[in-house]
């Protein structure tokens, strides 16, 4: 009995290395077997960031702020964390944005603004001051327009107008209110 034991106790540790071997393999290895969906890390993450964007032809000038900003390669999207947007044309009033998150999809061509995004379309001292105040912002800058299909304030001088929907375009500075538009002046 002790020869049989004698034997197969080698046998029992090699297979018991080979397991131990094949486990920590598995448990070095990086998580590749995750779904893409999962795994979703930004290829660079930069903190505390500003930029300027200038077109002579128009003298237009763009500002931005942020706090973080991730970039995913892949699908070429630009996610910034606490951020503004300043956007001063020669014949359009000084516009600046402010929101919680923004989403840029390609050349920011297209800029999403979610969670407590506020606009203000005129100077502090301006008397004509426009806030517009709302959850979720579509920007598009070339066009220097933004709108949205949620619920929005729109504010001036001692009036507050609440709607659904909206689109300001800074050019003209029209202002259409798509529905269940309420306003009150005071």
């Amino acid at each position: 009995m002790f020869k049989r034991l004698h034997i197969s106790f080698p046998l029992i540790v090699f297979f018991c290395l080979v397991l131990l071997t094949y486990w920590l393999d598995k448990a070095t290895q990086p998580q590749s077997f995750m779904p893409d969906n999962l795994r979703h890390d930004p290829d660079y993450i930069v903190e505390n960031l500003s930029g300027i964007r200038m077109d002579y032809q128009r003298d237009t000038r763009r500002t931005f702020l942020a706090e973080k900003m991730f970039y995913y390669r892949e699908e070429d999207v630009t996610q910034l964390e606490r951020t503004s947007f300043i956007n001063t044309e020669p014949n359009a009033p000084l516009m600046r944005l402010f929101a919680e998150q923004a989403k840029l999809v390609g050349d920011a061509e297209n800029i999403y603004l979610t969670g407590g995004v506020t606009v203000l379309r005129g100077a502090d001292d301006d008397k004509n001051l426009l806030t517009l105040i709302t959850n979720s912002l579509h920007l598009i800058p070339d066009d220097n327009l933004v709108k949205t299909d949620q619920f929005v304030t729109v504010s001036r001088l001692s009036t507050t107008v609440n709607a659904i929907g909206l689109m300001l375009d800074n050019n003209t500075g029209m202002v259409e209110l798509l529905s269940q538009v309420k306003a009150v002046n005071d």
